[in-house]
């Protein structure tokens, strides 16, 4: 038995040895992140890193380009990252792209922090919901949070911790040059090709080598449920859906059992409220555009002559105005969009608006009140009392003069279903 002992184990060693050789050379997965950092971002970050750790990439490359997001997105990608058991590369490129404000933090993040010629990394300093300054004291302890979190990053990653500091505390920037001098990144490189010839060999201090020598390149696209989180994450989408459930919850209410619309508006309010929670929201926005519809609502109940129509479209544009506000471009509502909404949905209103002003100064039509005015024709000789035939009906009719069959006659008076007439024109066959 001892002397199948030592072969059996080279068997078994030379079997592991050969896993973890085909582990190493896997394939190179990328991911391109080009926007905002929100919750759909995060998710398309994780769902990355946990398939590169299943299948055993090579590394993971993910090519970043972000004007900044929100901070509990950008610390869950940092955990995804530092968690992983795959090499993470983060690349700030094409040239021209920038990894600001939560960009930072993730590229110190990485395994290896790569960027391109004519790109920039830095400006961390944290700003409240909608964008404004947070006051003094909760800004210290903000401030204070931030760097710690980031200093210790980067310490674990050998990166320049002083820089990171002043990147979020004095809102510092510098070029790609300048990063690779002060020890902020590892490599500059072109493009992905580059990228892989520069970093091939590299040792890391707690994971394997990388052997990218003739390893193929996978982009991993988003799957249903990351595309979803982050069309919804994005403000004009978030704006654009709260609209449409107020509508449909409106003309849900107006006409009771029409379902459809009430079904549609509450699905896209319930969205619009989840994006909420994942955006710088101004609350008052908000309330200034439900108390809007409340205003457009009031003016088909009350005769304001536009009064309450003005209020609205003014509550309406000021709410929209005030909703999304921020220095990142990608949080903030569309003008455009913003504009196109306010003026079809204030458009809408002022026509029903018209229409219900119209109605109200128009002549009955319906009712005892419908029928004053109207021409009618004898049926049965008013001598006083006769027949008259209004409206498509036969009516009861009295006059002070006597009519005769055929002649036309207008009704003056209603009373207890009885039309008091006068003739239309002079009979001569009366007097």
């Amino acid at each position: 038995m001892k002397k199948y002992a030592l072969p059996l184990v080279w068997v078994i060693f030379l079997f592991i040895l050969g896993g973890v050789c085909h582990a190493a050379q896997g394939e190179i997965y990328v991911i391109t992140i080009s926007g905002t950092i929100n919750p759909g971002v995060a998710d398309y970050i994780d769902s990355a890193i946990e398939k590169a750790n299943v299948d055993g990439a090579a590394c993971l490359v993910i090519q970043l380009d972000t004007p900044g997001g929100l901070a509990e997105s950008m610390r869950e990608i940092v955990q995804d990252i530092l968690a992983s058991q795959v090499p993470v590369i983060v690349f700030v490129a094409p040239s021209g792209a920038r990894a600001a404000s939560a960009g930072v933090m993730i590229t110190m993040a990485a395994d290896i922090a790569v960027m391109a010629p004519g790109t920039n990394i830095g400006a961390a300093h944290p700003v409240g919901a909608g964008g404004k300054q947070i006051d003094e004291v909760m800004s210290e302890k903000v401030i204070n949070d931030m760097v710690a979190h980031a200093k210790s990053v980067a310490e674990k990653r050998g990166r320049n911790a002083e820089w990171v500091e002043s990147a979020i505390r004095e809102s510092v920037a510098v070029t790609e040059t300048e990063a690779l001098e002060k020890k902020i990144i590892d490599v500059v490189a072109t493009d992905l090709p580059d990228l892989i010839a520069k970093v091939n060999g590299r040792s890391l201090s707690d994971k394997t080598p990388l052997v990218l020598d003739e390893t193929k390149i996978h982009h991993l696209s988003e799957n249903l449920r990351t595309k979803i989180l982050r069309i919804i994450s994005d403000p004009n989408i978030a704006y654009i859906l709260m609209m449409i459930g107020l509508a449909g919850l409106y003309f849900e209410l107006s006409h009771p059992g029409v379902v459809f619309p009430g079904v549609v508006g509450a699905i896209c309010l319930v969205l619009a409220f989840f994006s909420f929670q994942s955006l710088p929201v101004n609350y008052a926005g908000i309330l200034l555009i439900l108390l809007s519809i409340v205003f457009f609502i009031l003016e088909l109940k009350v005769t304001s002559y536009g009064m309450l129509t003005v209020a609205g479209i003014a509550s309406l544009f000021l709410g929209s105005l005030m909703l999304f506000e921020g220095d990142i471009p990608g949080m903030r509502l569309s003008l455009l969009v913003l504009l196109t909404t306010v003026g079809l949905v204030s458009g809408f209103f002022i026509l029903v608006a018209g229409l219900v002003v119209k109605a109200q100064v128009a002549p009955p039509r319906t009712g005892a009140g419908g029928l004053i005015g109207e021409i009618g024709v004898v049926k049965k000789n008013l001598a006083p009392e006769g027949k008259v035939f209004v409206h498509g009906e036969l009516w009861q009719a009295v006059s002070e003069t006597h009519v005769l069959v055929g002649e036309r006659v207008r009704v003056v008076a209603v009373e207890n279903l009885v039309l008091t007439v006068v003739p239309l024109e002079k009979n001569p066959r009366t007097e």
